[in-house]
């Protein structure tokens, strides 16, 4: 497959594509950010790339492999924010393994913060692609709702890492206010009246599980 150059003539950066005007002349070719190389920064308008021509399913050009003809190398914010969001994410995971091995909190609290933080990060992973589609998309509020209820850690690794929801200020307030929530609530279960209700709670759902 051989390669072409061209330049970037217009970026949605918001739903992830564009178009890529070839410096042979002819048709602007579509460009998914899927198929931008992952080690630059993000395209931009006029940028200088090199690609292979490809089709996609309905046999229309676009362009794959796509990288930028020079520069643009620096992946220093992005890269960063994804090495935070791990690192924080860990921490706190880690955290919740040694209350664990103290007995200072059930091993069901720490399994519902990894289905939960899954479940986030596939909800992350759906609204952005319903962005790019032009789709349905999941609220806000259900996002923090999640996030209240312990999936903030699959949050913050898929607002760096998938690089949606990372930008509008007014969410991201609102996002770490929903963590400080839930390390509340966490905070609470380590009490003697919070361990009690978790007690109570597991009694009865073993006497729904055997009766």
């Amino acid at each position: 497959m051989t390669s072409e150059i061209g330049k970037i003539s217009s970026w949605n950066d918001e739903k992830g594509f564009g178009f890529i005007t070839p410096n042979s002349g002819g048709k602007s070719v579509f460009i998914h950010i899927n198929d931008y190389s992952k080690r630059h920064k993000r395209p931009m308008q006029g940028l200088p790339v090199i690609y292979s021509l490809s089709k996609d399913p309905k046999g229309r050009p676009c362009a794959t492999n796509v990288y930028p003809e020079k520069g643009h190398k620096e992946v220093t914010k992005a890269r960063k924010q994804w090495v935070v969001s791990v690192y924080i994410s860990g921490v706190f995971l880690s955290i919740l393994i040694g209350l664990v091995l103290a007995n200072k909190l059930p091993f069901i609290i720490f399994v519902l913060y990894i289905v939960v933080s899954i479940l986030t990060f596939c909800l992350y992973a759906g609204d952005k692609s319903a962005a790019q589609k032009g789709k349905w998309r999941t609220s806000e509020s259900t996002l923090h709702l999640f996030s209240i209820a312990g999936g903030w850690p699959g949050a913050v690794i898929a607002k760096s890492q998938l690089r949606h929801k990372s930008k509008k200020l007014s969410f991201r307030v609102v996002f770490w206010f929903t963590v400080l929530i839930n390390c509340g609530i966490l905070g609470w279960l380590l009490t003697p009246e919070g361990a009690q209700q978790i007690e109570n709670l597991i009694s009865a759902l073993r006497s729904i599980k055997f009766s």
